[in-house]
């Protein structure tokens, strides 16, 4: 792989048979359609700085922007399936239908936008925080040791995240969403490089990146075990709810975490980002070359005019 020459703070999304970029004022998306063709998809970015100088705030940022991309993601994961055959479309459901009714088909929209985002903090936030907590709980022995019980906790969580990586990448159709995953990672790794972004210089790229979102989830999943120490009560129930009120400064530090590796390649950073490197073997795979194609071009949308404007 050729090395280095500077750390860009574009970044991206796999979707299905697609990739969405996001660069310091512009977005895309760039879908490879049944017949072969790209279909590709470029938007205007306001950044949190734009919206409120509150939302730039170290700790405050970090949320925001985890949010943000939550309803960024989901929004173009259902543009990318937009293009499926209509025959692997799934039915509207009657409350679905209900709402294009009353509201019309963008309010529809809107709704399946922010329902799946919830949805998807939800099923993380239970999965990864509140079901550990659960978990741990039943074992009686341990119910006041709660240093033990923490970090008892801690294992489940990596446990859990850990099969939970596991058994998705062993799904057909999630297996191709991670190689584009891969092809996404290429291409970045092949523009900070400095090299020209062709299929043939990105094709020997390594497919980890270290400011990966798998390798943010771990940094949470970490830095919420850490957090988990300030809990100093031994009633499960209660425990749940304090989880849950620390789960904005568990985003925050975690985010502020990402960017600090992010910008810095030395012996300590590349030892905090090992772990969530590693993760990447069940979150990526090697893309074929009409996946890096999708990367290269949803990459070259977002470049920005000014050179150096997207440095990290």
């Amino acid at each position: 792989m050729a090395q280095e020459k500077f750390k860009t703070l574009i970044g991206g999304q796999a979707l299905i048979e697609g990739i969405y970029m996001r660069g310091p004022d512009k977005q895309s998306i760039v879908v490879r359609k049944p017949d072969g063709t790209l279909e590709s998809k470029v938007e205007p970015l306001k950044t949190a700085k734009d919206r409120s100088p509150i939302l730039a705030w170290p700790l405050i940022r970090g949320v925001y922007n985890f949010g943000g991309s939550m309803v960024n993601g989901v929004k173009a994961l259902l543009y990318s399936a937009s293009f499926m055959p209509e025959e692997e479309q799934e039915e509207p459901t009657k409350f679905e239908k209900w709402i294009e009714g009353k509201f019309g088909s963008e309010k529809l929209e809107q709704w399946l936008i922010y329902s799946a985002a919830v949805m998807g903090i939800l099923l993380a936030v239970g999965m990864f925080f509140l079901l550990p907590t659960f978990l741990v709980g039943l074992i009686r022995p341990i119910h006041d040791n709660l240093m033990l019980r923490n970090l008892l906790e801690g294992v489940v969580k990596i446990a859990i995240f850990i099969a939970y990586l596991a058994l998705v990448s062993k799904m057909k159709e999630i297996r191709r969403v991670f190689s584009y995953h891969g092809a996404e990672h290429k291409s970045i790794r092949c523009y900070e490089a400095g090299l020209p972004l062709t299929v043939e210089n990105v094709r020997p790229m390594t497919r980890k990146h270290p400011r990966c979102g798998t390798s943010f989830l771990f940094v949470v999943i970490i830095i919420s075990v850490l957090a988990g120490s300030l809990i100093q009560v031994s009633h499960t129930a209660l425990r749940m709810l304090l989880h849950l009120a620390l789960l904005p400064l568990i985003v925050g530090v975690s985010y502020e975490c990402n960017r600090f590796v992010g910008r810095h390649d030395n012996a300590f950073t590349r030892v905090i980002s090992a772990p969530g490197m590693w993760f990447q073997n069940l979150t990526t795979y090697e893309p074929d070359d009409s996946m890096i194609e999708v990367g290269i071009e949803a990459l070259k949308l977002v470049i920005p005019e000014q050179k150096g404007a997207d440095l990290w």
